[in-house]
């Protein structure tokens, strides 16, 4: 039974997620959308138990008016059917009722509403641009996204269940006190103004406390997991003193709005009560006098005074449930400020596939500036040729990493184009692109999960030897066969922690390569893939990374220029632009830039005294490591 109705909501939708809406309303339908009809008898069944529970109090009045005036002795005959027909509703009828509300309620709805909003809203941003999340702390985007799916659901259901309960029992009690003597619902309605007047007062401003509060929570939030992210390097510079404080902060402005949010609610609950007490006397006095004059019976002053109690606490349970409601609110405003954000890159209504069968580069009078007002690539223009190892070097700053962060895609150019094999990188699927794009980089990171995972990733549907074959070429299985992680997973099925901290830097950097080996793609992206590797380990695997950029068109961006000396072909850039392009040898002859950059590197290692010895380099000695030490 539990699991027929919790397979009637679908957790995870299929259509694919597009834009929410910027405004509160838009957005939480946006994302309703498919829970309507359980939400619609959700507000059906609440009605009908207010209306019941209503009703009871009404028949109660009946009861007490008929034990004080009936015989006991014909009372059972008299009102039998009466009382049998209200035993079947309390006995049968309203648990039926709860039964199936509580059923519908929790297994249908309370878990696969929120899970619904968080699938959809994950899987938007995880197509948001590389700009997105430079922007924002990773934990703070994890916990937004947390609580706008919690509170979107609070606010829907809330709104629905709360208020549809509280009209119709509000409007049951008016009926039932009013046919009893109109002059008794005159201080309901006296109440009913003083408590929307405390509403209308309080829950605005709890509600903005609200919207800060989960500002402030999100914030203290990322600033712990940043913490722990980057554990490392605080412990390295010995900061946790600084780190805590840094945390402190978070707490201390969260803890603010705690209490601001707190001195609200005991102003509430303070005239709240005073203004319930007043309601209780007032209804209690009015029934009595009008009892004493004849006008009203003991059961009609026996169902006034019990709705008046119920009134009291149901007042309380109301103003909780309408101040959560606020404070919810305020969340899904929070969260729409990050969630509701148009993708910067996005792909074409009729993108297409992209089919690699050369793997030619053009990079087309390219321009693109980062958003700001000097550019940092302009007018750049550069074919590499299909199967064509070309090396790209250049000062910090010159545009190297931008030029590979166009051709993936990660940003959109603000002029020229980028074609491969003729096709507009524009025009075809991201994921396409990418697909054909294998890349390793000097900041290796790792997911944290097994090292089969991470190798996997390159191409998921490998087999298992298929990816033992890649960690063998990257020069891995020597140290896979040792890990162990604190679970007693071993060799290929040990984590390996987040962004690969259980790994040293050499290590991250063999399983990515082992990645990029099994997902063999036409294109390959070198960014300083070897930086991490010691001699002995670098030496090993160069010979088999010589022998992944066989048939592939390969960019390598280097800054020991001993790593790329042997490319095919190299291009200098400098403030965005090629500015050199040639051999080594060429270039050093030219004695432009790249000849300053390879005479500051090589230095003193470089013989030129004796012409019949060649620059160390060549020989096979990694320059740049002895000139640094």
């Amino acid at each position: 039974m539990f699991r027929w109705f919790e397979n009637r909501l679908n957790p995870f939708p299929a259509e694919e997620p597009v834009e929410p809406p910027k405004t509160l309303l838009a957005f939480c339908i946006h994302y309703t959308r498919g829970v309507w009809p359980y939400i619609a008898i959700d507000a059906v069944l609440i009605a009908a138990i207010a209306v019941a529970e209503v009703w009871m109090f009404g028949f109660l009045g009946h009861i007490v008016d008929w034990l004080s005036a009936q015989n006991r002795e014909t009372f059972l005959q008299t009102e039998k059917w009466k009382l049998a027909g209200m035993a079947f509703v309390v006995l049968f009828v309203l648990p039926g009722t709860v039964w199936f509300h509580s059923l519908l309620n929790q297994q249908t709805v309370m878990g696969n509403y929120p899970m619904r909003i968080r699938w959809q809203v994950h899987r938007y941003l995880l197509k948001q641009s590389m700009t997105f999340y430079q922007d924002e702390f990773a934990g703070r985007i994890a916990t937004k996204l947390m609580q706008t799916a919690l509170a979107v659901r609070e606010c829907v259901i809330k709104l629905i269940d709360v208020l549809n309960y509280v009209i119709v029992y509000f409007l049951g009690m008016l009926v039932i006190v009013g046919s009893a003597d109109w002059r008794l619902a005159v201080p309901l309605a006296v109440w009913l103004i003083g408590y929307l007047v405390l509403l209308k007062y309080f829950i605005p401003r709890l509600g903005k406390v609200g919207e800060e509060q989960a500002d402030a929570r999100s914030t203290m939030t990322g600033r712990v997991v940043d913490s722990y992210t980057n554990i490392q390097t605080v412990k390295l510079f010995s900061h946790a003193k600084r780190e805590a404080s840094f945390a402190k902060e978070g707490m201390a402005s969260f803890l603010d709005t705690v209490y601001r949010s707190m001195r609200l609610v005991t102003k509430l609950y303070g005239v709240l009560y005073v203004l319930n007490s007043l309601l209780l006397f007032s209804v209690a006095a009015l029934s009595i006098w009008l009892w004493l004059g004849e006008m009203v019976t003991i059961g009609a002053v026996a169902v006034v005074i019990g709705l008046v109690l119920r009134l009291w606490g149901m007042s309380q349970w109301i103003m909780w449930e309408m101040s959560a409601l606020f404070e919810n609110i305020g969340t899904v405003h929070d969260g729409i400020g990050s969630i509701s954000l148009p993708r910067l890159v996005e792909d074409k209504p009729n993108a297409k596939e992209l089919e690699v069968h050369k793997g030619e580069i053009r990079f087309d009078d390219i321009r693109f500036h980062y958003g700001k007002q000097k550019g940092v690539i302009e007018g750049l223009s550069l074919t590499v040729k299909p199967g064509e190892k070309v090396g790209i070097v250049g000062r910090s700053g010159a545009g190297k990493s931008t030029l590979v962060n166009l051709l993936l895609r990660f940003y959109d150019l603000e002029g020229g184009r980028i074609l491969i094999d003729g096709d507009n990188i524009a025009e075809v699927t991201q994921d396409s692109l990418r697909a054909h794009i294998g890349m390793v980089t000097q900041d290796t990171s790792l997911l944290h999960r097994s090292v089969s995972d991470n190798i996997l990733y390159g191409r998921p549907d490998a087999g298992e030897e298929a990816m033992v074959e890649a960690a063998r070429r990257a020069e891995a299985l020597g140290f896979v066969g040792a890990l162990a992680d604190a679970k007693g997973r071993k060799g290929f099925d040990a984590h390996v922690g987040e962004r690969g901290v259980k790994l040293s830097g050499g290590q991250r950097q063999r399983i990515a390569i082992a990645r990029v080996m099994l997902k063999d793609a036409p294109i390959l992206i070198l960014d300083e893939a070897t930086s991490a590797l010691d001699s002995e380990v670098e030496a090993a695997i160069q010979e088999n990374l010589y022998k992944l950029m066989q048939g592939k068109t390969v960019i390598a961006i280097a800054h020991r220029l001993s790593t790329i000396a042997a490319m095919d072909r190299l291009v200098v850039m400098d403030q965005g632009r090629v500015i050199e392009e040639g051999t080594h040898d060429e270039l050093v002859a030219k004695g432009g830039l790249y000849a300053q950059l390879w005479q500051r590197q090589s230095g003193g290692f470089l013989l030129h005294d004796d012409p019949g010895h060649e620059p160390a380099a060549r020989m096979g000695v990694d320059v740049t490591e002895e000139a640094a030490e």
